[in-house]
């Protein structure tokens, strides 16, 4: 993981690397501009030195060069200003006159076309050969050479020769060295202290996100709400920092929600688990104490007494077995096992078939079983089986608990489902029983909580009834709720799609 200091500090080093380079890269075209500056300014001030030595009328005779006042004048040119070198030049560039010493020159004749660029006035500098050098190129002046109106060659006098070149060496190289490497480190030092300030303050909030982000690795959850308001400041802007903020505040968030839903499923877990310890507890203890005192009383005991004790073992064995089926079957829902085979039905139909399942358990309970069907219902898509279970841990529930002589009632109304207008059937099933408490109501069919002495959903097992419908509801796309309703005990409903095209 790269940390703050680790990348601070190869910000820093870059930040230096490429503020040396700038540095280096403005000295050198600072000291090419002053260079240029100072040759086009030597060149502008001594432009007319050329034509005036051209104007000497002793430089020429009928014979061609006078040779004794061409040396003439050249060594007084050259004592006058050393930094000068002055060359007499034929029609084609020969060098016909010169003062340098011996071994000096280079070049026997020189380039005629920036001679013809500076007469014509072109932009200044101009760099000529330099004679007394194989590659070199100067400013210069120069100007026409006339011989009886007739031109005759050409008067080149380059302005900084050899004796300047030497002189600029020895007196300035040190100094303009030192200079230029001097303002480089104080340009270099003022603009890192100032990238590094920028630095700081540009990674701020990357450093208080990073000791989040720490944070949050070592303490865990602990610390979401400490860093909250951290993390809300930082997720303000546009810029990469905000939106890396607000990517860890998004997942931080995601990650409590997680963690939290991961809690209450624990803990509903270990709820079922106490549930469903303490329902098979019950059974297993009674059918345990018949068992055994069948065993222990057996030839005391008369056919009538033997008879009573052994249907009641079989009573809270069926009760086991019962709870054991709801378990396997729940977990077969969760799991995602089951998967629902749809098929189109009546919904009318099947609700008269569960009817005539529980006519005997009404009749016995002395409770009336009604139906309350809307005609012309759609015919509905789903798994038969799974409705049919549906059906039948609801109006089993509303038998247990709805005292003698009450009502249990299944309405079916047609109602549009929301999916693509497809009609569908809304199913309403309630009873006149006492209903369930306010306390049991909000996680109803989320787990199954045990409820000792009052209302449950499935005959002692822990609530699962109820899970169990939620859970095959879900798996068509449906929901089933608790609601209130006046003069009823609980009411249930949920929704249906409808067959596509029915």
């Amino acid at each position: 993981m790269i940390t703050w200091a680790t990348l601070s500090r190869r910000l820093s080093m870059v930040f230096a690397v490429l503020l040396l380079a700038c540095c280096g890269a403005s000295a050198w075209l600072q000291m090419r501009s002053s260079g240029l500056h100072e040759q086009e300014v030597v060149q502008r001030l001594s432009g007319g030195l050329a034509a005036h030595i051209a104007e000497n009328s002793e430089l020429m005779q009928p014979g061609g060069l006078n040779q004794a006042a061409v040396k003439d004048l050249f060594d007084k040119l050259m004592a006058v200003n050393p930094s000068v070198e002055v060359y007499l030049l034929g029609l084609d560039g020969r060098i016909e006159a010169q003062a340098a010493p011996p071994g000096h020159m280079k070049r026997e004749r020189v380039a005629l076309a920036p001679i013809r660029k500076l007469l014509s006035g072109a932009p200044l500098p101009i760099l000529g050969d330099d004679p007394r050098s194989a590659d070199a190129a100067k400013v210069f002046s120069a100007a026409p050479l006339k011989m009886g109106g007739r031109d005759a060659g050409y008067v080149y006098v380059v302005l900084q020769g050899e004796d300047y070149d030497a002189l600029a060496a020895n007196v300035a190289t040190d100094n303009v060295l030192r200079t230029t490497l001097w303002s480089m480190a104080l340009v270099a030092l003022l603009g890192l202290i100032a990238g590094l300030a920028a630095f700081r303050l540009i990674t701020r909030p990357l450093r208080e996100l990073t000791k989040a982000v720490k944070r949050f690795e070592t303490e865990g959850m602990a610390s979401l709400e400490s860093e909250t308001p951290t993390l809300e400041r930082l997720s303000h802007g546009s810029d990469e920092i905000a939106l890396l903020g607000q990517a860890f505040t998004q997942m931080t968030r995601r990650i409590a929600e997680q963690w939290r839903e991961l809690t209450l499923q624990d803990q509903q877990r270990r709820e079922l688990f106490a549930n469903i310890s303490h329902d098979l507890r019950t059974p297993l203890t009674s059918l345990h104490g018949y068992l055994e005192t069948l065993l222990l009383k057996a030839g005391t005991l008369s056919d009538e007494e033997r008879r009573r004790y052994l249907e009641i073992a079989l009573g809270q064995s069926r009760k086991v077995g019962r709870l054991a089926q709801e378990l396997f079957e729940l977990a077969r829902l969760e799991y995602g096992v089951v998967k629902p085979e749809k098929e189109n039905f009546a919904l009318a139909d099947l609700v008269q078939d569960v009817f005539q399942k529980f006519e005997l358990a009404a009749e016995a309970r002395h409770q009336q079983l009604r139906p309350d069907i809307a005609p012309g219902l759609p015919v509905v898509s789903a798994d038969l089986g799974m409705i049919e279970r549906v059906l039948t841990n609801l109006l089993d529930n509303a038998i247990r608990h709805t005292p003698a002589g009450g009502e249990i009632e299944v309405q079916l109304r047609p109602a549009n489902t929301g999916v693509a207008g497809v009609a569908g059937v809304a199913v309403q099933v309630s009873d006149t029983g006492p209903g369930i408490p306010g306390e049991l109501q909000k996680g109803l069919f989320v787990r199954p909580v045990f409820m000792s002495g009052a209302r449950s959903d499935g005959s002692g097992s822990g609530g699962l009834g109820l899970v169990i419908v939620q859970r095959i509801l879900q798996l068509h796309g449906s929901d089933i709720r608790l609601v209130p309703q006046a003069g009823k005990g609980a009411v249930f409903r949920f929704q249906l799609g409808g067959a596509q095209g029915a």
